[in-house]
């Protein structure tokens, strides 16, 4: 049997924000929490909401591409 690991089954994961979040509601942004194998994403006005983990590569590339670089 094969297990996939989820969000949820992570250990308890360290959030931040983003030091370019300048809105002026402080929990308007996506945080994040990585690992050595996953960034995982979520929004920081709903904590206990949905959340999704990628690929560290996935997640440079996004970055990227929403820096336009």
């Amino acid at each position: 049997m094969i297990r996939k690991t989820s969000v949820e089954d992570a250990p308890e994961l360290k959030w931040f924000k983003s030091s370019y979040s300048d809105s002026s509601d402080g929990n308007d942004c996506v945080e994040v929490a990585t690992t050595p194998n996953t960034v995982n994403v979520r929004d920081s006005k709903n904590a206990q909401g949905p959340r999704f983990a990628i690929a560290p590569d996935a997640w440079a590339d996004f970055v990227a591409y929403a820096a336009g670089s």
